[in-house]
């Protein structure tokens, strides 16, 4: 009988927390063991989420945050916190020596004069940066597998950093004019009360938001340049849709030399064949939000412009499953010595 695995989650009211709760709660191996969060303490986890009645984790009740209270119950903690918190918590549950799966922006940013220059804060934790390893399973999972301390990507990076990773690996584009223009459903903006995402506000409308300065664009221009052997600077556009959940990036990118798509499909779909979550869609097929929606999946289609000697690629992920907690849960499980996929395998939620 194989050996339970006990999960903390601190920062369990967020959307991010919520789905991680919902994606454990059917986990073979995990267990949710400890659950915190300053508002909310004190409650039964069923009472503050209805679905998860006469499921695991139900009867838990919602701790403080404490790092020695984590320590005495988890194997793993996730941490689903604001940036500039997650890193003295990190610190804290690390001194613990518990294995930490970071969902803030605190450890993704290698230079810390860069992370601190958009993230307009100081990082009190540079020595655990060193010690931090950049959670994208696809391109790192061996370094994941033996780390102690993962810095989860960023929902618009995943969908950015896979759907360029393999032109850029194989020479098909240009590193430079790079532009991503990317949107996201509501729930990327957190489930913390704002005017900007009342239903009123969002519904039956569509809005760019933070061009030229949204803060995923080091995090995009740090991975793309370690794929491309040069620095990458490009132009990061994100937009607001008007659904729950889902990232939809149409990248455009200027081709080096002559390609055929049937070439550069050919390239992608062997690039990602041991990828159990990157599926390359068949030519003439473009991606959609729905098809992935609760799932890993990351679906890209490709297209040539031969007027402009372009590539266009259009990537879409669940900016909550595969953008976030889903990713987080596949990191945790590489940690423990796991087949990336337990307890992910399930198909997109459809209509």
């Amino acid at each position: 009988m194989h050996k339970e695995l006990r999960a903390g989650l601190i920062g369990v009211t967020g959307y991010t927390g919520m789905e991680l709760v919902r994606l454990l709660a059917a986990h073979p191996r995990f267990r949710l063991s400890f659950a915190a969060s300053r508002t909310e303490a004190g409650k039964r986890l069923g009472e503050h989420y209805p679905f998860l009645e006469k499921l695991p984790g139900a009867n838990l009740v919602i701790g403080q945050p404490d790092a020695r209270q984590a320590a005495a119950r988890c194997d793993l903690v996730f941490l689903a916190v604001p940036h500039g918190a997650a890193m003295n918590m990190a610190a804290e549950l690390r001194a613990e020596d518990l294995a930490v799966v970071d969902l803030s922006a605190d450890f993704r940013i290698r230079d810390v004069a860069v992370f601190e220059q958009w993230y307009a804060t100081t990082h009190s934790q540079r020595a655990l940066l060193h010690e931090a390893v950049y959670g994208l399973p696809e391109l790192y999972g061996e370094a994941v597998a033996n780390a102690k301390l993962v810095a989860n990507p960023g929902c618009y990076p995943t969908a950015s950093i896979l759907g360029l990773y393999a032109a850029l690996k194989h020479g098909f584009i240009s590193s430079e004019d790079l532009i991503i223009d990317a949107k996201s459903g509501t729930s990327g903006a957190g489930r913390k009360a704002s005017v900007s995402t009342l239903f009123c506000e969002v519904h039956d409308s569509f809005r760019a938001y933070n061009l030229g300065k949204h803060r995923h664009t080091p995090e995009i221009e740090q991975e793309l340049s370690a794929v491309a052997g040069v620095p990458v600077r490009l132009s990061f556009n994100p937009h607001l849709l008007p659904i729950d959940r889902g990232i939809h990036a149409t990248i455009y990118a200027k081709l080096n030399g002559e390609h055929t798509l049937d070439e550069i499909h050919a390239a992608h779909v062997d690039c990602w064949k041991e990828a159990p979550w990157v599926r390359v869609l068949s030519m003439g097929c473009l991606p959609e939000t729905r098809n992935v929606r609760g799932s890993m999946f990351c679906d890209i289609g490709l297209a040539v412009d031969p007027r402009t000697e372009r590539l266009i690629i259009c990537s879409v992920i669940d900016n909550l499953c595969r953008g976030a907690s889903g990713q987080a849960l596949a990191n945790a499980n590489l940690m423990c010595g796991l087949p990336v996929d337990c307890g992910l395998a399930q198909a997109p939620l459809m209509p």
